[in-house]
C-alpha cells in the first residue's frame, strides 16, 4: 500500500491557484472591501510592509480625524468652524487629503492587480471590476472634489480676508460698514453708492441694520479722525459735500492716515461712526460690477417687488436724461439672475433715493437667506471664485470663525432696519443728536426683542420637558422682510 503525503496548506489569499472558484471569488470581494476601508491592509496581507505601514498610518489619521470632526459638530460647532476658516489648518488638511487621496486610488489599482482577474469566474469578473470602477469614481472621486473644496475655502480666506488679530465687540456689538461701490480693488475715483451699517449683538447675533443715504449733508467726524481737522464743523461746503463724497476727501489726506486700509475707507468708517454714535470696527466693500458674477454663481435670488423698476438706457450727457426703457423688472415674485439682481439695487429711474435703498437691503437680504449650506456646498467653487473679486475687507482671517457663528445665530432672529431718511431724517440738514439717540433706540429695543424671543424658546423648551417630550416647534420670524409696510410695499423676500 503507498505511503499517503501529507495534506499541505495552501494560503488562498496569495495563492488562489490552488483554491476552489467560490472561495477565488469571495477572496476578490474581501480583498476589495478592505482596500475600499483601510487602505493599506491587502498591502499588508501581502508583506509590503514598508507601503502597508504609512498607508495604515495615513489611514489611522483619516478616519481619527472624520470621528473628531464628526464629534465637533455635535457638541462644540464653534471650535469647528474655528479650525475651518483657520488658514493654516485649512493648509495642512488639504495637503494630507492631496496625499490620502493618492495613496487611496493606488492601493486600490494595486490591489485589483493582486486579486488576479484570471482566478474569478467570468460572470464575477465583469461585476468585481465594475464594482472597482464605481468605488473609483465615487469614493476616490469624492476625496479629490473634497480636497479641491477645502483648497477653495483655503484662498478664499486668504485672499478676501485680512491679516493680524481682531478686535474686540464695544459695549457687546459689532458694527461693520456695508459698501456698495462700482470701482473695485486698486481703482481710483470711488464713490460708494449705497452705505449702511449692520450692528451685530456680539452673544445673539440680532442684527440692526442702518442705511444711510449717499447724499446725507454736514457729516461729523469723530475728534481723533485725520479729516476732523479740516471740517471741524462737520463735512460742510455745500452739495457736493455729501456722504459718498468723504472716500474722495480720505484719499485726499491718505498720507494723514496710518494706511493699514484704505485712506478712502477710514475715512468713510469715521464718517459713519460720526453719524451713527457707534464705534465701527470692520468694513466690507461689494464691487457692483463683480456682484453680477456672485449672484450667478449662487444660482440667483428670490424676492417680491411691489413696483415695476425699469432697466435704464445711458444717461444723455447735453440733456441729462435716460434714453428708452431697455426693460422691466414687474412687481410680483421674481427670480433674478446676476443681471437683473444688479439693475433691481442700482436703477435709480423713475424712484427716490429712499427706495433703492430699501431694494438694495432687500437684495442683500435675499442673498444672505438663500446661501444656506446646500447653495454652498453645490456651488461653492464659483461661489469662492467670484468673491475675492466682488468683496474687499478688513476683517480678519482669525476672526472669520466669530462672525459665521453670528451669521449661524442670526437666522434666529429678525434684522430690525433704520433707515435714516425722510421723514424721520433730513439729509440736507441732520441733527446728528436726534440721529444718536434714534440709532440707540432702535438697538435697545432690538435687544429687548431678542431677549424676549430667547425667553420664549425657553418656555417652549420648559412645557416640551414638563410634556413628556413631545415635540414643539417654535415658529422662526421670517428674517430679511423690512418692519415698515411701506419698506414691504416696495419689495420683501418671501
Amino acid at each position: 500500500m503507498a505511503e499517503r503525503r501529507p495534506l499541505k496548506y495552501i494560503d488562498p489569499v496569495r495563492y488562489p491557484e490552488h483554491a476552489n472558484q467560490p472561495v477565488r471569488n469571495a477572496r476578490g470581494w474581501i480583498l476589495l472591501a478592505s482596500t475600499v476601508l483601510v487602505p493599506g491592509s491587502v498591502q499588508s496581507l501581502f508583506r509590503v510592509r514598508r507601503w502597508a505601514k504609512i498607508s495604515l498610518i495615513l489611514t489611522l489619521i483619516g478616519w481619527a480625524l472624520l470621528l473628531i470632526a464628526a464629534l465637533t459638530a455635535i457638541f462644540a460647532r464653534g471650535f469647528l468652524i474655528t479650525l475651518g476658516t483657520n488658514p493654516f489648518v485649512l493648509t495642512g488638511v488639504t495637503a494630507f487629503l492631496a496625499v490620502y487621496t493618492l495613496n487611496w486610488i493606488v492601493c486600490l489599482l494595486d490591489t485589483v492587480r493582486r486579486v488576479k482577474l484570471v482566478t474569478l469566474s467570468p460572470k464575477v469578473r465583469r461585476t468585481f471590476l465594475a464594482a472597482s470602477l464605481v468605488c473609483t469614481l465615487v469614493i476616490g472621486g469624492g476625496l479629490a472634489w473634497g480636497t479641491m473644496m477645502i483648497n477653495s475655502q483655503r484662498q478664499l480666506m486668504t485672499d478676501v480676508f485680512a491679516a493680524g488679530w481682531g478686535q474686540r465687540a464695544v459695549d457687546g456689538r459689532y458694527n461693520i460698514l456695508l459698501l456698495g461701490s462700482d470701482a473695485g480693488k486698486g481703482r481710483t475715483g470711488i464713490r460708494p453708492d449705497s452705505l449702511s451699517l449692520i450692528s451685530i449683538d456680539a452673544k445673539t447675533g440680532k442684527a440692526v441694520s442702518i442705511g444711510m443715504p449717499r447724499n446725507m449733508q454736514n457729516v461729523p467726524f469723530p475728534e481723533e479722525s485725520p479729516l476732523h481737522k479740516h471740517y471741524p464743523q462737520g463735512f460742510n461746503c455745500g452739495d457736493e459735500c455729501i456722504l459718498n463724497a468723504v472716500y474722495q476727501q480720505g484719499e485726499k489726506h491718505a498720507d494723514e492716515f496710518d494706511g493699514k486700509t484704505p485712506a478712502g475707507i477710514q475715512a468713510t468708517k469715521d464718517a459713519a461712526e460720526g453719524i451713527t454714535g457707534l464705534k465701527v470696527q470692520y468694513y466690507a466693500m461689494i464691487d457692483l460690477k463683480g456682484f453680477e458674477q456672485l449672484i450667478d454663481a449662487m444660482g440667483g435670488i428670490d424676492i417680491v417687488s411691489g413696483k415695476r423698476v425699469p432697466i435704464s438706457s445711458k444717461v444723455n450727457p447735453k440733456t441729462g436724461k435716460h434714453g428708452p426703457v431697455k426693460g422691466w423688472i414687474e412687481p410680483g415674485e421674481q427670480h433674478l439672475d446676476g443681471y437683473h439682481a444688479l439693475w433691481y439695487a442700482r436703477s435709480r429711474e423713475f424712484s427716490s433715493d429712499y427706495e433703492r435703498m430699501v431694494r438694495q437691503r432687500c437684495v442683500q437680504q435675499a442673498m444672505l437667506k438663500q446661501l444656506d449650506a446646500s447653495t454652498v456646498m453645490l456651488r461653492f467653487q464659483d461661489i469662492a471664485k467670484a468673491a475675492p473679486e466682488v468683496v474687499s475687507t478688513d476683517i480678519p482671517q482669525l476672526q472669520v470663525d466669530k462672525f459665521v457663528d453670528l451669521a449661524m445665530k442670526s437666522r434666529e432672529h429678525q434684522m430690525e432696519s433704520l433707515n435714516l431718511t425722510p421723514p424721520k431724517v433730513n439729509p440736507t440738514h441732520p441733527d446728528f443728536g436726534a440721529v444718536h439717540e434714534l440709532v440707540s433706540s432702535t438697538i435697545e429695543a432690538s435687544e429687548k426683542n431678542a431677549e424676549d424671543t430667547a425667553a420664549g424658546l425657553s418656555a417652549l423648551a420648559g412645557v416640551a420637558l414638563a410634556t413628556g417630550g413631545m415635540h414643539i416647534t417654535a415658529a422662526q420670524p421670517e428674517g430679511g422682510n423690512g418692519t415698515d409696510e411701506d419698506d414691504k410695499a416696495i419689495c420683501h423676500v418671501p
